[in-house]
């Protein structure tokens, strides 16, 4: 088996993880469960939600499989899904949210690691992601941003005081206009594929 490392794959990859994992947008929300938990263990959420998004990107197309869904007909309906958070990023707008309790002892598993870091989107894009780039390259992304996402949660109340809401706010929205752009290319690309 060859291995195929591309720079340009890799930086593809960790841009539309980074703006769908949303880390410096979602710092408010992990201040405010830090503030709710007590305390958050950055390395246990960061490990725990690489763990995740790894497992998934090797499992998940078998999971698929299993119930006839093929990786392309999925990337189509990741598309949507990522429409729809770059949607939320812009326009400033609420489309989803969990109300759930916050138990201070699995703080950093749930709802951190999952499912805000390792959620429905990230896992999603994976997937759409593992469609059209080498696995590699999506791996050595998902660490860069498991990297990054330590130091944010790390140093999140520096950063907020540094960036303020904002700065939060701007980022957010560069962000989203970026994942609407590769929302469209992921459904322009794999929709010609599934009418092929």
């Amino acid at each position: 088996m060859s291995v195929h490392f591309n720079f340009k794959e890799i930086f593809t990859a960790f841009m539309v993880l980074f703006a769908v994992i949303d880390i410096i947008g979602n710092i408010p929300i992990i201040i405010d469960l830090r503030k709710k938990a007590g305390h958050i263990q950055s390395g246990k959420a960061s490990l725990i939600a690489g763990f995740i998004m790894i497992l998934f990107l090797f499992l998940g197309q078998s999971l698929l499989s299993l119930i006839g869904i093929d990786v392309n007909s999925f990337a189509v309906a990741g598309s949507f899904i990522l429409f729809f958070i770059a949607l939320e990023m812009i326009l400033g707008i609420t489309l989803y949210k969990d109300e759930g309790d916050i138990n201070a002892i699995t703080a950093s598993v749930f709802p951190l690691a999952f499912p805000l870091i390792a959620g429905p989107g990230s896992l999603t894009t994976l997937l759409s992601l593992r469609a059209e780039f080498h696995i590699e390259n999506i791996i050595v992304a998902i660490i860069l941003n498991i990297v990054f996402l330590y130091i944010v949660l790390k140093t999140s109340s520096k950063i907020e005081r540094i960036i303020g809401p904002n700065g939060i706010q701007i980022i957010r929205k560069v962000f989203g206009v970026i994942l609407l752009a590769i929302s469209v290319k992921l459904f322009a690309t794999n929709i010609k594929i599934l009418f092929n």
